[in-house]
């Protein structure tokens, strides 16, 4: 069995996808084909909460709306999106971040996101991640996509780290 606490105490990184993680996987479409998605405020106190700890976050994204560095933004925190290959970039942020991809933790929810739960250290995936990505998981969260999953990681994280 795998001590998950332990693997949290190793992780510096914590690279996360953006639809179907910080989202619901909904998308809302305007009539002028703008989009809007919905996330869980109460990510951005558990993200901060991870700062503290001196754990580095990114997202990376496939997606090309601007919603997506937007909210990355406002939640400060860095962001690569239009990825066409987001394993290239989590290895990219790892090297200039000085760090092994043992270090890192993904989350993640498709098909999408497996060559990146593969290569890291602690693979994460949301309660209701597509079935051919959670075999891949170490950790699977409580809560679904966009509905305290992300929350769920960093209160995951502080309880381990605080002690």
């Amino acid at each position: 069995m795998v001590d998950i606490k332990e693997i949290i105490r190793n992780i510096r990184l914590i690279a996360f996808d953006f639809d179907g993680v910080f989202t619901d996987n909904m998308v809302y479409v305007f009539e002028d084909g703008s989009e809007a998605v919905r996330c869980y405020r109460g990510d951005g106190i558990g993200l901060q909460k991870l700062q503290q700890f001196g754990i580095d976050v990114v997202i990376i994204s496939t997606e090309t709306n601007p919603v997506v560095s937007a909210r990355a933004q406002k939640l400060k925190i860095r962001c690569h999106q239009a990825c066409t290959d987001k394993r290239a970039t989590l290895e990219s942020v790892a090297q200039e971040s000085g760090i092994s991809l043992t270090e890192v933790a993904f989350v993640g929810n498709d098909t999408n996101d497996l060559p990146c739960l593969a290569c890291v250290g602690l693979p994460i995936v949301v309660n209701d991640a597509h079935p051919d990505v959670i075999p891949q998981a170490l950790y699977r969260t409580k809560n679904r996509g966009g509905y305290g999953a992300v929350r769920e990681i960093c209160d995951l994280f502080e309880q381990t780290l605080a002690t």
